[in-house]
């Protein structure tokens, strides 16, 4: 476990950077991300940097982890739709927030290891999937809300569908990782999308297809 001084660390560089919402910080105070990095990397877990986990796939840094949350403006009656489990840090981070998380991976080895941390931690509002995140989760849809944690082109108009009339979405777009911008896109509650850019970011690609065979092994 990392020692209390580098947690209390992180909720003050996050503070610095501009991240106001105290539930947003109380919920990251309450996620050891220590137990969502690769081992090697324990010592680097409460730094405001992305790190490197299996399948080539990458835990976001603290900050932008931070700043997707809070522009969420999250309630607990809500339910999520995440696209990307990856390390299981992000809907950790929201499991706190929110009334239930669904999250979507296409690699098996991470969405286990995922299910993992949760029940250790004894998080019972989130529900893993292995599927194509392009078509998201259309049996609990309509959501809330919905973050993509990997970067498409454009929106995937099927994620558009599944968010309630008045919901948020927060999503990187960018045909290239130095041209991917953060994205609120709001569909009011008449359903016109109205889209606002955040700030510039680097993520993994979305992928779109099929999950292949060696994907969920």
């Amino acid at each position: 476990m990392a020692s209390e001084p580098d947690q209390i660390g992180l909720i003050m560089q996050l503070r610095r950077r501009g991240i106001r919402d105290t539930r947003v910080l109380r919920a990251i105070e309450r996620v050891p991300r220590e137990l969502f990095v690769d081992p090697a990397f324990a010592d680097h877990a409460y730094q405001d940097i992305a790190l490197p986990i299996d399948c080539g796939q990458t835990i976001s840094q603290p900050y932008v982890v931070a700043f997707m949350t809070e522009k969420l403006e999250l309630n607990d009656s809500q339910k999520v739709l995440e696209i990307g489990t990856g390390s299981g840090y992000q809907a950790a981070v929201l499991s706190h927030l929110c009334r239930h998380v669904f999250t979507v991976e296409r690699w098996r080895e991470l969405q286990k290891a995922a299910g993992r941390r949760f029940a250790k931690l004894g998080i019972a509002n989130i529900t893993t999937i292995i599927g194509d995140g392009w078509i998201g989760w259309p049996p609990q849809a309509p959501y809330d809300r919905i973050i993509v944690t990997a970067a498409a082109a454009e929106p995937p108009l099927a994620l558009i569908d599944q968010l309630k009339p008045g919901g948020r979405m927060i999503i990187p777009l960018g045909s290239t990782r130095d041209t991917q911008s953060l994205v609120e896109i709001d569909k009011t509650e008449t359903g016109e999308i109205v889209k606002k850019p955040l700030l510039p970011v680097r993520f993994v690609p979305l992928l779109h297809g099929r999950v292949k065979p060696d994907e969920r092994a």
